[in-house]
């Protein structure tokens, strides 16, 4: 049975970018973009064009270097905003305007100080006039996530009706439940009419940690699209993070979806962006942590020594690590001080491993990690014949 494919949409270069003190000059831009089309993501937002003289230019030169996939320009749903847009993106294979205005009561009182009505009338005018210079529409309806499912209903049928190709519905402030925000793209799917002339989009924000789990409830639940960025960067705690939502794809085929994503450039792309963007990763980040394939626990590394499928779901190699790491600690073990002992070189029978793992012990409650010369410092203080060495 064949998957159905999700599209990923990347927004570092413009979601992620809005992190404070992640600006990226045109030159930077271009070197991420041409990764992120290596990576084979679908969509590259590459910027909101009218934001600035210098993200126009980035949105112009990125247009004319990614190769296969389409580049998207963000806007609001104003003329002028579209129309420098679609200037930024004439040189682009396949362009896509991504234009949108806010559906919550809450962005509609107090943001527009409007109504429902004019909300919608807004929305399939800017839909409309965006549609005059490309075919690819994606209208995102900011602040869905808290938005009435029977209006944002309305909303999506009128901007299809008008030529919206992608319904984004953003949990913008990241406050929805798994099962709340899928249960919104089910209730989309099933309540607007024409919804099979545009694919739903999942873009979710992590204010309660919650936007990869978010985004997998949407394309259970119907979406074929989701809006991430690598390493998760965003506005205040960030979007879902890309190599997140990819790996869950993969590694749960039940689910019968799939991504183009080559997850082997994945922990390579990771330090690209942050050799440019200047924002470190904690070690514990899923995919692409310092810790991710790493294990310190006895418990853990015995088991991984015999059977790494005992505590690694996924095979470091499938996300370009090279290998997982067996990190030696005061909770280390026998087995694992043995195995990185043979590593550098030392073949250790039991009554010497016995001997020196006390040694060992010693040395590592005065030290947060042993590493390979601490391993040739232990053994030389265990005055142990020199034949232990392979």
């Amino acid at each position: 049975m064949s998957k159905d494919k999700v599209h990923i949409f990347d927004t570092t270069l413009r979601d992620g970018e809005q992190v404070p003190g992640c600006k990226l000059n045109t030159a930077q831009k271009i070197v991420i973009a041409k990764r992120l089309d290596e990576l084979g993501v679908d969509i590259i937002e590459a910027g909101f064009p009218v934001s600035s003289p210098g993200d126009f230019k980035s949105v112009e030169e990125i247009s004319k270097v990614v190769k296969n996939a389409t580049v998207c320009g963000l806007t609001r749903a104003v003329k002028k905003d579209i129309e420098v847009a679609a200037q930024a993106l004439k040189h682009a294979k396949k362009p896509r305007i991504h234009t949108g205005i806010g559906t919550s009561d809450s962005h509609i009182k107090y943001k527009f100080n409007s109504t429902r009505e004019q909300i919608i009338e807004r929305a399939v005018d800017a839909v409309k006039y965006a549609k005059t210079f490309v075919e690819d529409i994606e209208f995102y309806a900011e602040d869905a996530g808290r938005t009435d499912n029977e209006f944002l209903a309305r909303v999506c049928e009128a901007v299809i009706k008008a030529g919206a190709t992608v319904l984004n519905i953003p949990d913008t402030t990241g406050y929805c439940l798994p099962e709340e925000y899928g249960a919104k793209i089910k209730y989309l799917k099933e309540n607007v009419k024409g919804i099979d002339k545009a694919i739903l989009s999942c873009h979710c924000h992590n204010d309660l940690g919650l936007a990869t789990a978010n985004s997998i409830a949407g394309v259970i639940n119907g979406a074929r699209q989701i809006e991430c960025t690598i390493n998760g960067l965003g506005e205040r705690a960030g979007n879902t993070a890309l190599e997140e939502v990819v790996m869950v794809l993969k590694q749960h085929p039940t689910l019968n979806l799939d991504t183009n994503i080559n997850t082997q450039l994945l922990y390579s792309t990771s330090q690209l962006v942050i050799e440019n963007m200047g924002v470190y990763v904690q070690p514990n980040k899923a995919i692409v942590g310092a810790n991710a394939f790493a294990h310190s626990s006895g418990i853990h590394q015995d088991g991984m020594i015999k059977n790494r499928e005992t505590y690694e779901i996924m095979n470091p190699e499938d996300v370009g690590v090279n290998e997982s790491a067996i990190v030696l600690t005061a909770r280390s073990g026998r087995a694992a001080l043995a195995y990185r002992a043979k590593k550098v070189g030392y073949e250790l029978t039991k009554i010497q491993l016995d001997s020196v793992y006390v040694e060992f012990l010693s040395f590592a409650d005065n030290k947060k990690e042993v590493d390979d010369n601490d391993i040739h410092t232990i053994i030389k203080s265990s005055n142990l014949d020199n034949s232990i060495v392979a």
